[in-house]
């Protein structure tokens, strides 16, 4: 694209167009612009129009969005998208664009210099510093002029942009390439972002004092030292460089002046001033924070004063609602010096006191805005309160102040915060209408301080007595009969009924649980949430013993009301995906007695949810338990009365049908696994329905997606199991074996192409297969030959142990050596005899053993001594030797070729798993088989075998096996 009149016309007029309100220009502007993109020079025409001032100034800003949106895609395209590889910008026009850049960001106005300033950062995270060496330089002497000249906007704009260069030092992995590279910025950056400070801070200096102050003199003052601040994070976050520690004393004295200077002309103009300076302050917390991290020693010195000035800045930031981030920040650095040798800073009694009163309680209390969120987004409520993710807000962070004392402190602190505790409720007593948030706070500050037991879901506190606290405070809550009444209370007490859940005595809880139930009425989002919670919780409590605490008895009596409210809670507003009342039914459904008058309605209540997120699944947590729930569901009702199929299958097939007919490809593992547990639950012959989905599984583009494997193996296995018969008839198994064909030849989906062979062979007779054996080998073979890895040689060995057993050696040994002479020698010598001993699982294991034995005692003979010998060595090894003596871990490289780009993860349904079957059920030991196997083998021709087994076993599996022998008092003879 060459750059002239006309160049600039065109893009002028499709920018101007892409403003347009109306659809139809816009859009072919849009296509016009997305067509140019693709011809060379193309970014380079767009930065000079960005640079022209004829143009007027929002195409130029149009334009600026532009050519940062055309770097992001095609600077450094992805290499493994074949598409975009003629797209890639070429290096000519690349190094104009990097001339050009710098001058044209610091000179343009501030909207387009943001967007100029992203650019760079995009290029400069490809290109910097290795490929791009002129840039540092060039930005240290732009920055020198600008501040020189008192141009804080722009020099902001280079800041910022410098700042986003670094960031990669505080989130990369550390290597010796991202070193050097932080070599470089040190070496060229480090005294030069020191002069800028100090140049900046004496010019707030000269500023602050010349009396009369406006805030925007001092605003991009500000806003650089607090750019300069985050730079100096970056690049101190690995480790202290030699140049920060020389000039330590020159960037503590202006930290410590930021956190104790106000600056009234900007704090007093409104909460964007004070907002500004807080960022300052902040960004200065978080690097002396660092420094106590980092460098504990070295910052000593400076310590008390920042302790000081930090808790100074804390007892006003804490008042105020807005300062939030300042606060957080500040409380870490204390916390951090808390659970340091200086702790003792924290020792006296008087500075406790102050700590909790000043800090603690005024942060812990709720606020307007955590009223807001309460109200107005509860899952970001929820997320923050009950799953830990509050970690950055002055709530927690509060808590954690008092956490980091009471590691040097604990009895001065729990009797500190008890006693606040005490006042706390004192003064809810006296106004609890008024005073409601209090008792919110003191039971917050129980639940936060409480102390998990490793390992497990239980917690304990020292602060108050679990039982007493539990009835004077808690209790009137959940019996309060308003649902709606102070809904934060309610919510605070069922987060304490959950946690304490262990402490609480089965009687009182069975007690309270009617109540529970009620709260799941609740209008309040968060409170019917918890509630279901809580219910879920408490049902997975286990004894000492580890038996559940809680039975189906116990909940029986309220079961059906139960069950309804966690329906009714799934038609509120905002509730209509509601992942902790769904998992609150599936939990329900584990526990409960799943009776005909429960298992009716709850099919119909979950198909009716089901349908409903089909038209728009969005919550992936809330649907994974909406079908275990199902699979549970159709699991348990048809244990207590295998009748109610039908009618959980007049239910559920419409909407399964659904899913499969609207394409709704999420769902499509989940369907395939539930109609597998229905083959599963049915008799033979299989209904008309289910044949119709059988001839469906069995179509090719039925097994194209990758997450869809696992689940229709799982449903194509039922229907092996179930229609073997059917099997036989309309070319079903060859349709089968082509899919078996299919998922063996590659490393991602051979298991399951042996799951689908394996079924094959265990519920068909040999007559039946036999046309089609000949065909399996071959493709096992050419697999075997071309890429075989350890995990495909296992699933051979068993699946020849399992053909054994099924159709007799004689037929394994035959039909092998059919389509090639000889081969199962081969197979055995190279194969099965190495591999047997890296089996694993118990079935497997006393498959692939018993097989084995069959074998050397029915088809190998003592003319072949050798082979017998390796065989029975490999035999005794696997029966032996404990798992972690035999296999090594596996050194097969997982085959990344067919898996990358977007796949929908399988998930698997654990109600909707079957029992593995044992295909030896008649034999109990494989240990016994082998031994008497071998007693009567060897009783036909005496003398011969102990020969054999001197020669060709080792000496540890000649002393294994004779152990074996005086176990079962058998002998080899």
């Amino acid at each position: 694209m060459e750059w002239n009149p006309e160049t600039l016309q065109f893009l002028s007029q499709c920018f101007l167009n892409t403003l347009s309100p109306l659809p139809e220009p816009r859009r072919r502007a849009e296509a016009a612009l997305a067509e140019a993109s693709d011809k060379p020079n193309y970014g380079l025409a767009v930065l000079r129009l960005v640079a022209e001032p004829s143009v007027d100034e929002q195409i130029r800003q149009a334009a600026a969005v532009n050519f940062k949106n055309t770097l992001k895609a095609h600077w450094a395209p992805m290499t493994n998208d074949p598409s975009m590889a003629g797209h890639a910008i070429p290096d000519p026009e690349k190094d104009q664009i990097k001339s050009l850049i710098v001058t044209l960001m610091v000179n343009s106005s501030p909207r387009i210099q943001a967007q100029l300033s992203e650019a760079l950062t995009i290029i400069g995270k490809h290109d910097f510093p290795k490929a791009w060496p002129t840039l540092l330089p060039e930005l240290v002497l732009t920055l020198d002029r600008l501040s020189q000249a008192n141009d804080y906007v722009s020099v902001s704009g280079v800041l910022t942009t410098i700042n986003s260069l670094f960031k990669k030092f505080r989130y990369q992995f550390k290597t010796n390439e991202l070193l050097l590279d932080l070599k470089y910025c040190l070496d060229n950056f480090a005294k030069p972002l020191l002069e800028v400070f100090k140049r900046t801070a004496s010019l707030i200096d000269q500023v602050s004092t010349s009396g009369a102050t406006h805030a925007s003199s001092l605003k991009p003052y500000i806003e650089s030292q607090r750019l300069c601040c985050r730079i100096f994070y970056s690049l101190n976050f690995m480790e202290l460089p030699e140049f920060f520690e020389d000039h330590m004393e020159e960037w503590m004295i202006e930290f410590k002046k930021y956190l104790t200077v106000k600056y009234p002309s900007l704090e007093d103009s409104g909460n964007d001033g004070l907002a500004l300076v807080d960022e300052l302050r902040a960004a200065v917390c978080e690097n002396i924070s660092l420094y106590m991290e980092k460098e504990e020693d070295l910052f000593q010195k400076y310590l008390s004063g920042f302790v000081e000035a930090v808790w100074g800045l804390l007892v006003v930031a804490s008042a105020s609602s807005s300062r939030e981030r300042l606060t957080v920040t500040a409380i870490k650095f204390l916390t951090i010096v808390s659970a340091s040798v200086h702790h003792t800073l924290f020792a006296r009694d008087d500075i406790l006191h102050q700590i909790c009163q000043s800090i603690v309680i005024p942060n812990v209390m709720l606020r307007e805005e955590d009223e807001e969120l309460f109200e107005m987004n509860y899952v970001e409520f929820i997320r923050r309160d009950m799953e830990g993710s509050d970690l950055d807000t002055r709530r927690r962070i509060a808590c954690e102040l008092l956490k980091g004392i009471a590691t040097n402190y604990k009895e001065k602190v729990t009797e500190k915060v008890a006693a606040q505790i005490q006042l706390l409720l004192a003064s809810f007593s006296e106004n609890p209408a008024a005073n409601w948030k209090h008792k919110d706070c003191a039971i917050y500050l129980v639940v936060s301080l409480a102390t998990k037991k490793a390992g497990g879901s239980s917690v304990s506190t020292d602060l108050v007595n679990v039982e007493s606290f539990f009835g004077s405070v808690i209790v009137p809550e959940l019996q309060s009969q308003d649902v709606d009444g102070f809904p934060m209370l309610k919510a605070g007490a069922l987060k304490f009924f959950t946690m304490f859940r262990n402490q609480i005595s089965k009687p009182i809880a069975m007690a309270l649980l009617p109540d529970v139930v009620r709260f799941l009425g609740s209008e309040s989002n968060v409170v019917h949430s918890y509630a279901a919670s809580c219910i879920e919780k408490l049902l997975l409590v286990k004894d000492e013993s580890g038996r559940a605490r809680y039975s189906a008895m116990d909940i029986s009596p309220f079961l059906l009301l139960l069950m309804t409210n966690l329906f009714n809670a799934l038609q509120k507003p905002e509730s209509e995906e509601n992942q902790y009342v769904m998992k609150c039914l599936m939990r329900v459904l584990g526990v409960a007695n799943v009776s005909h008058e429960v298992a009716l309605p709850c099919i119909n209540g979950l198909t009716s949810v089901l349908n409903r997120v089909c038209e728009n699944p969005k919550n992936p947590v809330f649907n994974h338990y909406l079908f275990e729930s199902v699979a549970l569901l159709i699991r348990r009702a048809c244990e207590q009365d295998p009748s109610l199929i039908t009618a959980l299958e007049t239910s559920l097939l419409p909407s399964l049908q659904m899913i499969l007919s609207r394409d709704v490809t999420e769902f499509f593992p989940y369907a395939f696994q539930l109609l597998a547990q229905l083959v599963d639950l049915n008799r033979s012959p299989l209904p008309g329905n289910y044949m119709e989905i059988f001839a469906i599984l069995l179509l090719p583009e039925s097994w194209k997606k990758s997450a869809n494997v696992p689940a229709l193996v799982r449903l194509l296995q039922a229907f092996l199991r179930k229609a073997p018969h059917e099997l036989n008839q309309q070319g079903r198994l060859s349709s089968v074996l082509g899919i078996f064909n299919t998922l063996v030849s590659s490393p991602s989906s051979d298991e399951q192409g042996f799951y689908v062979l394996n079924t094959v062979i265990e519920n068909l007779g040999y007559d039946v297969i036999s046309p089609y054996i000949s065909h399996i080998w071959v493709a096992l073979f050419n697999r075997l030959q071309h890429n075989r890895t350890v995990k495909y040689v296992k699933s051979l060995v068993i699946f020849m142990s399992l053909f054994l057993v099924r159709h007799g050696s004689q037929n394994l040994v035959g039909s092998m050596n059919a389509v090639q002479p000889d081969v199962f020698r081969t197979i055995l010598e190279q194969f099965w005899i190495p591999n047997l001993k890296l089996i694993t699982g118990s079935l497997e294991l006393k498959l692939t053993s018993v097989a084995s034995t069959r074998l050397i005692c029915e088809s190998l003979t003592t003319s072949d001594s050798k082979l017998w010998g390796k065989m029975l060595d490999s035999i005794v090894t696997l029966l032996s030797r404990p798992e972690q003596e035999r296999v090594e871990e596996e050194p097969d490289v997982p085959d990344f070729g067919e898996t990358v780009g977007y796949n929908t993860t399988f998930v698997n349904l654990y109600n909707a798993g079957r029992r593995e079957e044992d295909p030896l059920p008649e034999i109990n030991d494989p240990k016994q088989f082998l031994v008497a196997s071998l007693a009567n083998l060897s009783a036909h021709s005496p003398g011969t075998y102990p020969r054999i087994i001197n020669e060709n076993l080792e000496p540890a599996n000649q002393a294994a096996l004779l152990q074996l022998c005086s176990s079962y008092n058998l002998t080899i003879v």
